[in-house]
């Protein structure tokens, strides 16, 4: 199933990742229907300015809850890319959540059903894998792994029980269906952004830049690159043999491996000064893609690449 040249449905194209999958839809020649909460926001510009944009990308104003707005983007396409996902803005996630990122999923893909899309590809997260008590320790986490709905819910996780919900009912809508899904969890995403304002995850990394901490818990840090996982969402719509759920990471460093590699890239800022240990790290594996000939940068590039656009955005002034 070729992507060049092909017609896609992107959600929440004007996101982090969403943008980065327009952009690379757009470089091969794609006639790309992004769904945005409101195309003439100023939010949305940074698309418009996107090579082969101003042809061949038109947006939509549309919402997950809303399956005619969806039907509409979706009408005509050859895939989806379901990107759009509720994220918590708070430290202390909503349990209304959940609602949106099944009932929306479910949407995305009866409307794709409807339109008789090829392929769906669906970003999860591998908050719908790690969050489970009962894994062993030093076992190594890979996509027959499940986060344990229960244990989100009592621990009043709702992002990773949002996740965890949405993915595992978009499988079982497939498999009831005959729909072609295929699903991607990714771990952290960092990289360069080509939006202006900052996302949960990039925060992760100005926060080390900012805050001046006295310590920090040096947890690890599951990273992936957002061009790279947007290639792996590429590869994952064209590959004939892919199939089920992807996990996609690339790099695992510690917090205080982290700011000392950063620290020596940018000396002059205010990073955490001491480490406090915590607990076992949890390993997860990206085999499963790699067979399918995925491959990523090195986490220097996505580092220097990252600082580079928050300073061009204004956000490390």
């Amino acid at each position: 199933m070729a992507v060049q040249n092909g017609r896609f449905c992107v959600t929440g194209a004007g996101g982090f990742v969403g943008s980065w999958v327009v952009k690379l839809l757009l470089s091969k020649n794609c006639i790309v229907h992004g769904t945005v909460r409101e195309p003439t926001d100023d939010k949305n510009s940074h698309l418009r300015k996107l090579d082969k944009a101003s042809e061949n990308l038109k947006l939509f104003k549309a919402d997950l809850l809303d399956y005619d707005s969806l039907c509409l983007a979706i009408d005509g396409c050859d895939g989806v890319f379901h990107v759009a996902s509720p994220v918590p803005s708070g430290s202390v996630p909503n349990p209304e959540l959940i609602e949106p990122a099944v009932k929306g999923t479910l949407n995305v893909l009866k409307a794709s059903l409807e339109a008789k899309v090829k392929r769906v590809v669906y970003v999860s997260s591998v908050a719908a894998v790690a969050m489970n008590p009962t894994w062993a320790e030093g076992q190594v986490l890979d996509e027959s792994c499940w986060s344990d709905k229960e244990y989100c819910r009592n621990t009043e996780n709702w992002y990773c029980l949002s996740k965890t919900e949405a993915e595992s009912e978009a499988l079982q809508f497939a498999k009831t269906t005959g729909i072609d899904l295929v699903t991607v969890c990714p771990t952290l995403i960092l990289g360069p952004i080509l939006q202006s304002t900052v996302n949960a995850s990039t925060l992760v990394l100005i926060k080390l830049f900012k805050e001046g901490k006295e310590s920090l818990e040096n947890r690890p840090r599951k990273i992936v690159d957002v061009r790279d996982l947007a290639e792996a969402l590429l590869m994952a719509y064209e590959k004939p043999e892919a199939e089920g759920r992807y996990i996609c990471m690339s790099h695992n460093v510690k917090n205080r491996d982290l700011v000392e590699k950063l620290r020596r890239l940018y000396p002059n800022y205010n990073y955490p000064k001491n480490f406090v240990e915590v607990g076992e790290d949890r390993q997860v594996s990206s085999e499963k893609l790699q067979r399918l000939g995925w491959s990523y940068r090195s986490l220097d590039d996505t580092l220097i690449d990252s600082v580079e656009s928050y300073r061009e955005a204004g956000q490390l002034d």
